[in-house]
């Protein structure tokens, strides 16, 4: 990899800025917080934001220097978090470890995804089926999963020389799980024909999903087998919100090498269901979801979906820590059924920062009102599906000091 010097102190002078930021006494009680936050201990609110999409207004890819994937990965790594001290700053934990991605091979489910993309700008996408006739099940084929070992060690040789004495320097495989069997079957059969086929073809929907959960547990077999898992109890997103800090996590038989998904938070979800019944939820999601999640020590369900209806059988999951807590979810009625039994993982609806105007006053009193709501819960404000904030980032930052002061004023 060629890098010239300037190239290489400039991403030195990044890291010791994070590194700097990473001393501050702010970042071990933000880490402390998170793990009382995930042992289900009475606190405030946590509050998180997620730009996703609007990075590209916050911080576009043209500002980045670099065109090789993993020096560009690590710039925009380092840049978003000198963005989240100096602008952002919500509950966030700002760390000084730089991870090197292990080179991992999936070969995926023997599928060529079809998508039809409109010419807007992250408009609706249409899936052309690629499994139409039953037999065609045959085409699933399980993941096989290897490494390529020489580019993990390239990639770990250029981290240390460029990072190796201002940041901690870590290899990282794969950790955790965003395991959502249904959704991706719905992009492989057509969304249309998959809610046909709860009711015309049940028996064949269920030799697919059997089939999905066989091939993944084969997956994690692997990961197992080949040491690519990596822990997940730290400064880690986990599920669709939420960092992952806790001392629950390993397991006390844990070696300090060989990392097993029980050691760490898995997550399931199935967004394609928003509409569909508990009992069909259940059946046909969530009993083979439960297959993979009964593997992981801690874990994390839903996401877009609106569970509130659908709690009784949620709740059956082995080892469930949180809940995805949709803009679309009756809270009161939710609220009722989680009490402090789960993290409420409320998620507000992003369209307040993507409107033609800024409303501070709506966005407090969305709020304020979800927390009223919420006594006697462990919640946290997880800000995310974030596409556009109008080229405004004040936006964002105005509603992350909304987003706190509500919290400490909250009484849960």
């Amino acid at each position: 990899m060629n890098i010239t010097g300037e190239e290489k102190n400039y991403l030195r002078d990044l890291a010791k800025k994070v590194a700097e930021l990473a001393t501050l006494p702010r970042q071990e009680e933000m880490a402390k917080a998170w793990r009382r936050h995930n042992r289900l201990q009475a606190g405030r609110p946590l509050v998180l934001i997620f730009p996703e999409g609007a990075w590209s207004e916050l911080l576009p890819e043209s500002t980045l220097r670099f065109s090789d994937p993993l020096l560009r990965n690590w710039e925009r790594d380092l840049r978003w978090r000198l963005y989240y001290s100096q602008h952002l700053q919500d509950d966030s934990v700002i760390d000084d470890i730089l991870y090197v991605p292990k080179a991992i091979e999936n070969t995926g489910w023997g599928l060529e995804v079809k998508p039809i993309r409109p010419e807007q700008l992250r408009g609706a996408c249409h899936y052309e089926p690629v499994l139409v006739e039953e037999k065609d099940i045959e085409k699933i084929k399980f993941p096989v999963i290897s490494e390529d070992e020489k580019e993990t060690v390239r990639r770990w040789e250029i981290a240390r020389e460029i990072f190796g004495d201002i940041l901690k320097v870590e290899l990282r495989g794969i950790g955790g799980l965003w395991y959502s069997p249904m959704d991706w079957l719905a992009v492989w059969r057509g969304f249309d024909r998959l809610f046909l086929d709860l009711t015309e073809r049940p028996k064949w929907i269920h030799q697919v999903m059997a089939k999905i959960t066989a091939g993944t547990l084969s997956m994690l077999d692997q990961y197992e087998k080949l040491n690519l898992l990596s822990l997940n109890n730290g400064n880690h997103y986990v599920g669709s919100g939420g960092f992952g800090f806790t001392d629950e996590l390993p397991q006390n038989d844990f070696d300090g090498y060989w990392v097993r998904t029980l050691d760490l938070w898995g997550h399931a979800t199935a967004q394609i269901f928003s509409l569909v019944s508990p009992a069909m939820h259940e059946e046909f999601a969530l009993e083979y979801e439960k297959q993979v999640l009964s593997r992981f020590g801690l874990n994390c369900y839903g996401c877009c979906e609106p569970l509130h209806k659908k709690l009784d059988q949620v709740t059956k999951i082995p080892r469930l820590r949180r809940i995805s807590m949709s803009p679309w979810v009756e809270i009161g009625e939710a609220a009722g059924k989680i009490g402090r039994r789960f993290i409420f993982s409320w998620k507000p609806n992003p369209a307040v920062l993507a409107g033609e105007t800024w409303e501070p006053d709506v966005a407090r009193q969305v709020i304020r009102q979800a927390l009223s709501q919420l006594t006697g819960c462990v919640v946290e404000i997880i800000m995310k599906d974030t596409h556009t904030c109008r080229n405004q980032p004040q936006r964002m930052v105005e509603w992350v000091k909304i987003a706190r002061q509500e919290a400490e004023r909250w009484t849960g």
